[in-house]
């Protein structure tokens, strides 16, 4: 890890003239803004399919495998000539500052559909087709499978279905293969126009000399393809249903704790096979992504067990998890593990020490450490270490400015001025919070494109426990300009962070 820093912004989030961020201009206008400013990383949140049924969440997601059509940018789909640029008509804008996942969902999968039936010739001779469908043999055929099955029973959960395709009796799947042919053809095209494109995007942004920080949520969705074709890898009964979910005690984010609901992990099992799903799981992140964060890593040394059926998170218990073991068996299988650990929360000897065996950088959040007691706070920039990535805040907080405004106390303001030296008003708050991260000791300094704005609370990313209006904010064109790239890029330069020589 050299020195550097970077921008954490939702692909989804991008401007665009189809309702939600894509792989198309706005990729492409960002990317030019980060290399313009300095900036080396570009940190997004997961990739997988969503949907507005389960609150549009980056990590709830059908597969951890798939991608998200909803990325496909329709621009280069005309520039590829799968579709005219008479097919775009008129498409869903949104509110300002606003994803429309709904209608941008509605309007991109017609518009794949129509590229699916007017390309099916040229797809059954595409070399490319042939060779992707050979690459991801491992997770696309159950992906495209689970998702033909999940139309064609209106959208149900995988255990909801009939008890032969729940629980892949091998007959029941070859008929349903032959039965749905044509819509498992589909997906199998929507995954590969997402991944062509994708080879375009990273291409783009090794030209700018811009690395790409992607995350892995630890846990997977319940109704997903990865639960429904690996059922013995989760702790499930006899009818698949969960016997115990996942989440975190009660915490700085809620007094209740956090109930994720996702199935835990049986290791025992995990282990038995040394680890070769997670194995698989981490290769394919490892070759989208420079970096991979990877979420709620202390869950790799024991995490938060819950009854099924709680309706809290209070009633867990902390489980032990074979993180030596696992992660050794990552370092056999990719002697470079560029892992940023995401340490937050209840962070225990035993979470450090899986950390610091393997090299793995923790997170520092700036917003965390201006209680009681600065001095001993480990967010604190004076007591950063090199092997960190430091942030004003993640996805998961208030923006600075929102958070300056309506959650720090009198008191954390007061050790907030003390702290840099002088007083400032709430506009100022984000760049004093970028100007601590940038000058830390941290090899890694990131903060949300929200904070270089100084947008307030309407502009937060998520609320951790909060079921709906997340996951919406969109940065508009005419936010960034000149002077707010030369802003960074000359604070980039005075604490040594650009990634051509600083000046050059």
């Amino acid at each position: 890890m050299h020195r550097q820093s970077g921008i954490l912004l939702h692909l989804t989030s991008l401007p665009s003239s189809y309702g939600i961020g894509d792989l198309g201009p706005g990729a492409t206008w960002f990317a030019d803004f980060l290399a313009a400013s300095g900036q080396g990383l570009w940190q997004i949140l997961p990739i997988g399919p969503t949907s507005p049924a389960i609150g549009n969440s980056p990590y709830s997601s059908f597969s951890s495998f798939a991608a998200n059509p909803l990325l496909i940018s329709p621009d280069l789909l005309v520039q590829d000539g799968w579709l005219e640029h008479t097919d775009l008509g008129e498409p869903p804008t949104g509110a300002r500052g606003h994803c429309a996942y709904p209608e941008a969902e509605a309007y991109k999968l017609g518009l794949l559909r129509t590229a699916f039936e007017r390309g099916r010739e040229r797809l059954e001779g595409e070399l490319l087709f042939a060779q992707f469908l050979e690459e991801h043999a491992s997770w696309l055929g159950d992906y495209a499978l689970f998702a033909a099955i999940k139309e064609e029973q209106g959208g149900r959960m995988w255990t909801e279905w009939p008890a032969e395709l729940r629980d892949r009796l091998p007959g029941a799947l070859e008929d349903a293969r032959r039965r749905l042919y044509e819509r498992i053809q589909y997906v199998r095209f929507e995954q590969f126009l997402f991944f062509s494109q994708w080879r375009a995007f990273r291409k783009m942004l090794r030209e700018r000399r811009i690395q790409l920080v992607g995350d892995a949520p630890i846990y997977v969705t319940f109704d997903s393809a990865d639960v429904w074709a690996n059922p013995e890898f989760f702790k499930l009964d006899q009818e698949k249903q969960p016997v115990f979910v996942a989440g975190v005690p009660p915490d700085y984010f809620s007094e209740t704790g956090q109930l994720w609901g996702n199935p835990v992990y049986d290791w025992d099992r995990l282990k038995e096979s040394d680890f070769a799903w997670w194995t698989r799981r981490v290769g394919h992140n490892l070759s989208l992504y420079d970096y991979v964060r990877i979420d709620h890593f202390r869950g790799f040394a024991g995490y938060w067990e819950i009854p099924a059926g709680e309706k809290t998170a209070i009633n867990g218990r902390w489980v032990d998890a074979p993180g030596m073991e696992f992660f050794g068996a990552l370092e056999a299988a990719f002697p470079s593990l560029p892992i940023i650990a995401e340490d937050l929360g209840v962070i225990t000897p035993d979470v450090r020490e899986l950390r610091d065996t393997f090299g793995l950088p923790g997170m520092k959040i700036v917003q965390f450490c201006f209680g009681p007691g600065i001095g001993a706070n480990l967010d604190a920039p004076h007591n950063h270490v090199r092997t960190c990535v430091a942030y004003t805040g993640t996805h998961d907080n208030n923006t600075t400015r929102g958070w300056y405004l309506d959650e720090a106390s009198d008191m954390d303001r007061q050790r907030l001025f003390a702290y840099v030296g002088h007083g400032f008003s709430d506009h100022e708050a984000p760049w004093e919070l970028i100007r601590l991260v940038w000058r830390s000791p941290a090899a890694f300094a990131l903060c949300p494109m929200q904070d270089l704005l100084a947008l307030g609370a309407e502009a937060r990313m998520n609320t951790p426990s909060k079921p709906q209006g997340n996951w919406e904010w969109r940065l508009s064109w005419d936010q960034v300009n000149d002077d707010l790239c030369r802003r960074l890029r000359e604070m980039t330069e005075l604490f040594g962070r650009c990634k051509a020589p600083c000046g050059g």
